[in-house]
């Protein structure tokens, strides 16, 4: 759990860095501000993100047919296979709609764990100081517990199922990336590039208006610190 010293001389570093005043801000609305604002983010971007198009549509995290099959797509498309090749990039989309609700509570949890080193690295940082930590926090667990619930969905692919054989022999011959060595690696990668990039766009916004949050505490400590 953060420290109150440590926060509140954070607030005092922002609030110089940008120009603002944290005087009438006490420690305990620091911490809690802080927190609040990062809880919102994530939950919000997971949001987006969890539900039907959510990926699929949303043009800039939709996921594509992985870099090997986008290669030989036009030959999919004029032999026939243009049906299973348009089944694999709704499937992969609609896989990364069902794994990104599992990130909430690890994402909620990584605040409650967050260092004071962290918090002053966020309050100080840049406009996706707090995307990063969040990366660096949670990529990991994330990593583990997408792979399954994307392996499922994108199983049922006919398709799906012939790149994971051919990219698995290439992967092997050091042809391509190990990431994109099956279709489930590949689609959970993509899945998280599009979390984290939904997430900055939630931090750079509050960061930039700090009074369109719904949160009067979130308001009150970022508005000091704009």
């Amino acid at each position: 759990m953060l420290k109150i010293l440590g926060l509140s001389m954070s607030l005092v570093i922002a609030a110089s860095a940008f120009g603002g005043t944290a005087g009438d801000i006490t420690n305990s609305e620091a911490n809690s501000g802080l927190k609040q604002a990062l809880v919102d983010g994530s939950a919000k971007a997971v949001s987006l993100l969890g539900i039907e198009n959510g990926f699929f549509g949303n043009p800039k995290v939709k996921i594509p047919l992985p870099p090997a099959l986008q290669k030989i797509e036009a030959a999919l498309r004029y032999t026939g296979m243009r049906k299973q090749a348009d089944e694999l990039v709704l499937a992969m989309n609609r896989a990364a709609e069902a794994a990104v609700p599992e990130a909430k509570a690890l994402l909620v949890e990584s605040v409650r764990k967050m260092s004071i080193s962290d918090a002053k690295g966020i309050l100080t940082g840049g406009n996706t100081a707090a995307t990063d930590y969040f990366r660096r926090a949670t990529q990991s667990q994330l990593t583990d517990r997408f792979l399954p619930i994307v392996k499922k969905a994108t199983d049922r692919v006919g398709l799906a199922q012939q790149y994971n054989s051919l990219a698995g022999q290439a992967a092997q011959l050091g042809l391509i990336r190990e990431q994109q060595a099956s279709i489930e690696r590949y689609v959970t990668q993509k899945a998280l590039d599009g979390l984290y990039l939904t997430i900055a766009e939630q931090e750079k916004a509050f960061r930039q208006n700090p009074l369109s949050a719904t949160s009067d505490i979130v308001k009150k400590v970022f508005g000091a610190v704009h």
